[in-house]
């Protein structure tokens, strides 16, 4: 978890991929770090609401990916060939994070330079545990009157992996 380096009275949730001097990119979907590909492994696919942002139930691409240190976490692919499956080479600053989501293609994260960017070590304020409440998309939690078909019931408390 991190403050939004552009506006740190945002809190954002992402994963660190890059610490201070690696190279990070995506060629064809695939992640790299130091111009090694990270191992990934296809996994059933996800169904569900849709991740990509429409209303609908959707099938999409599930895969478990493993980090140089060993660390395993899932991602999803919502689309072949995406805005973000292929980008220039990104070399983290240092004192600096490259943070990215995992809904790989419905992600504002460090691959938006002009939006999140690479994270400074003072804007991380710690790791997210648990989903303590979730709306669908396009919601708003104020909203409480529509709460019984707004809200992600089955998110709620669930633990982050």
């Amino acid at each position: 978890m991190f403050r939004l380096p552009k506006d740190d009275s945002t809190d954002y949730i992402k994963r660190v991929i890059g610490l201070p001097g690696d190279r990070i990119q995506m060629k064809e979907g695939l992640l790299h770090i130091n111009d090694v590909p990270v191992k990934r492994e296809r996994l059933s696919d996800f169904i569900g609401e849709d991740p990509c942002g429409s209303d609908a139930t959707a099938r999409v691409k599930r895969w478990k990916e493993t980090l140089p240190n060993g660390v395993t976490y899932e991602s999803l692919d919502c689309v072949d060939n995406g805005f973000y499956d292929n980008t220039i080479v990104y070399t983290v600053p240092p004192g600096h994070f490259f943070m990215m989501g995992d809904n790989r293609d419905n992600s504002t994260d460090s691959r938006v330079l002009s939006a999140v960017g690479y994270v400074p070590f003072e804007n991380i304020v710690g790791r997210a545990q648990m989903i303590f409440f979730s709306i669908a998309e396009g919601e708003h939690a104020w909203m409480f009157w529509r709460w019984p078909t707004a809200v992600r019931w089955n998110r709620i408390f669930s633990i982050v992996r």
